[in-house]
């Protein structure tokens, strides 16, 4: 199981508030909340302070990914309820500004290396259903005029949820559930090609660091890690854990790196199926987009340190919230802003 986290992480710092290392960060975090009886985009800094709702619209927002150049937000919008409703990719400026769609029946988007294509996973079926791999094939959409064209292997791509592109362009990771030949797995997917190599390791919602040296994931509900994978050997293999944090209580899902890859945020909240009494919502596991998840807040953490970070043992020296307020906060997405994402309303 490791041994927690020392006293001094590599920086050489004590046991100061965790908080204290953000308050100057140069970045921010994107994450969805549902406040109000709607699903919003917030941004706010690292520390937690400045949160802006950046949609305020009738629509339910879901999902931000932020591209890597700092500039634009996609994210996913739901409409209308229960099976009737479309999921569909929209696109806006950092400020959510120049917001459009760009497709219809069209789930988890994530963004190419140059922030021109924005992959997403369509729809299984025509009716919805908010099991995150009801999906079916994977395509691209060009921002610039929208044009659209299926991934080359989307034929054999089947259940898969929670893409993300490695830094280098080359790879695609993502996980499958009950499809493409395996009951549950995560995938390394050639961005332009036809292989698919399985990393043969445990659970789901796998993201690459900015750097492209190491793989974060999920094991279990109750537990996030860290490990390094060389993308630029033949055939990629993920090794042995570097950071792993831990809850035994709660549920810990949604990991996402600082784009300096010396941080992580994530998701953690009790254990439920949702709340159908909030308009806009669903069903089902509290992790999945569109499910309220009532006392779930975004926290981050250091991904620096070896070891393991017990969440139930950790202090304010180890970890900080970014949210506060329960709200089911969920999806974050860091990023450093772009004064080329900013227009004047």
């Amino acid at each position: 199981m490791g041994v927690l986290f020392p006293s001094k992480d590599l920086l050489g710092s004590d046991r100061a508030v965790f908080r204290d290392r953000l308050k100057d960060s140069p970045f921010k975090i994107a994450y969805e909340s549902y406040q109000k009886d709607n699903w919003d985009i917030f941004i706010a800094n690292p520390d937690g302070t400045n949160p802006v709702n950046l949609t305020r619209s009738k629509e339910h927002e879901h999902y931000p990914q932020v591209s890597p150049d700092g500039t634009k937000i996609c994210f996913n919008v739901d409409e209308g309820e229960g099976r009737e409703t479309i999921r569909s990719l929209w696109v806006m400026d950092l400020d959510g500004a120049n917001r459009r769609k760009l497709a219809d029946h069209a789930r988890e988007p994530f963004w190419a290396p140059d922030s021109k294509v924005i992959g997403f996973l369509p729809q299984e079926y025509p009716k919805f259903n908010v099991i995150d791999y009801y999906t079916k094939g994977m395509s691209f959409c060009r921002v610039e005029d929208g044009h659209i064209e299926p991934h080359p292997n989307a034929g054999k791509l089947h259940h898969l949820y929670n893409p993300s592109y490695a830094p280098n362009g080359k790879w695609i990771v993502a996980t499958v559930h009950a499809g493409m030949g395996v009951d549950h797995a995560i995938l390394l997917i050639e961005a332009r090609g036809d292989r698919i190599i399985n990393l043969k390791i445990p659970g789901c919602r796998p993201c690459f660091s900015p750097d492209g040296k190491q793989l974060a994931w999920g094991p279990s509900d109750h537990e996030l890690t860290t490990a390094p994978i060389d993308l630029e050997a033949e055939t990629p293999s993920v090794g042995a854990p570097r950071v792993r944090v831990l809850d035994a209580t709660n549920h810990i899902y949604h990991v996402d790196w600082s784009p300096d890859s010396r941080f992580l945020s994530l998701s953690r909240g009790p254990v439920g199926k949702g709340d159908l009494s909030k308009p806009g919502t669903f069903q089902s596991a509290c992790e999945i987009v569109g499910v309220y998840a009532g006392g779930w807040d975004i926290l981050a953490v250091s991904a620096e340190r070896s070891g393991v970070l017990d969440l139930n043992k950790a202090t304010l020296a180890d970890y900080s919230k970014v949210t506060t307020d329960g709200f089911s906060n969920k999806e974050s997405a860091w990023f450093k802003p772009s004064s080329k994402g900013s227009s004047k309303r």
